[in-house]
């Protein structure tokens, strides 16, 4: 488990869907592991993000592919609205659009990382977009690597 000790000092970080997955997959014990200690960290120093969509991809994917029961995966929607939501704007679709075009990324990604950008985090948890890269001032992290 990561040190708790100086919580107060991490950085705001936003979690890709990926990372909430994760931390339901019992199939991949090491990244649901690590997938659940960031979310305490996280929690804990209240220093966790997610958006509309991160949330809505969760419940989708959950029930979809992990066979989670809805009513289950909707406490767990719950759960990571406790984190700080952002909810994206006509401007941050029409910024999205314009980080797909400049970044090659796709869309919803795009969309991800304006987001994050918009709520202030320095960092985007994700294994969706290449590890160590700066896009608009967010530092992509891949937990898992």
């Amino acid at each position: 488990m990561a040190a708790k000790a100086g919580i107060g000092r991490l950085a705001r970080t936003f979690f890709d869907t990926n990372v909430l997955i994760y931390s339901d997959d019992a199939a991949n014990s090491a990244k649901q592991a690590r997938a659940l200690d960031l979310i305490e960290v996280h929690r804990l120093s209240r220093t966790g993000v997610v958006s509309i969509q991160v949330l809505g991809e969760y419940f989708s994917v959950a029930t979809r592919k992990l066979g989670l029961d809805p009513s289950f995966a909707r406490s767990k929607v719950e759960v990571w609205a406790r984190f700080q939501v952002v909810a994206p704007k006509a401007e941050d679709v029409l910024a999205a659009i314009d980080l797909h075009r400049l970044n090659g990324i796709s869309y919803w990604d795009a969309l991800i990382v304006r987001c994050a950008k918009e709520a202030g985090c320095s960092v985007l948890l994700s294994e969706d977009l290449q590890h160590g890269q700066v896009i608009d001032g967010v530092r992509i992290v891949n937990p898992f690597l």
